[in-house]
């Protein structure tokens, strides 16, 4: 099944992967190893807003907007990432809420990079996590009601969308070869939401 973590396999996550380990001065393998654990955690946080019908609304309203259309993955392929820090600073403040630190600082342990440099990367991670779920949502034509299965999906759940998410990974890329197994590789396929639920608890 498609997941977040299946984008890091196409051509275009490859070149985010690429561009951002410019970005923070960091090894191509490094920066992957972050997005590994951030792209959950980003997920995770954003699942769990949508659980209330002030935050889904929050969050179908954001995700309307053009500039979550989608293009931001087109523009991975030749644009300058540092302009994404600013977005993406706003958006991981309202997911992550008080809790950013610390999963910056838990991050930043289990890969060894310093967390100046994790903070920048799950900034400019943000705003692309917005483009494919905004995507996805015009493609499957989602409303408010719907968000919980999209993001779900996007997580790597069995839903409907999982088809449609696969192809919304492959419409920017010429290479269709989208690999599955990150997931077990980076968590040895132990249950993910249980190791990461206690960061947005409380």
């Amino acid at each position: 099944m498609a997941s977040i973590l299946d984008f890091l396999d196409t051509d275009t996550g490859k070149q985010f992967v690429q561009r951002s380990s410019k970005e923070v001065d960091e090894s191509p393998d490094k920066v992957r190893s972050v997005l590994g654990m951030a792209l959950p955690m980003l997920m995770g946080a954003i699942k769990k807003n949508t659980t209330s019908s002030e935050g889904a609304e929050k969050l179908n309203s954001e995700l309307d907007k053009e500039k979550h259309n989608g293009s931001i993955l087109d523009s991975l392929k030749n644009g300058d990432l540092s302009g994404m820090l600013s977005e993406g600073s706003g958006i991981i403040g309202h997911i992550f809420g008080g809790k950013q630190d610390k999963i910056v600082d838990a991050v930043s342990s289990a890969t060894q990079m310093d967390s100046s440099k994790v903070t920048k990367i799950i900034k400019m991670a943000a705003p692309v996590i917005m483009g494919i779920l905004g995507k996805q949502k015009r493609k499957d034509d989602v409303g408010k009601g719907g968000l919980s299965s999209l993001v779900g999906s996007v997580m790597g759940t069995n839903s409907s969308h999982d088809q449609s998410l696969l192809e919304t990974f492959m419409d920017a890329d010429d290479d269709s070869n989208i690999a599955g197994q990150l997931t077990g590789k980076l968590f040895g396929g132990k249950s993910d939401s249980k190791g990461l639920g206690g960061f947005f608890k409380g």
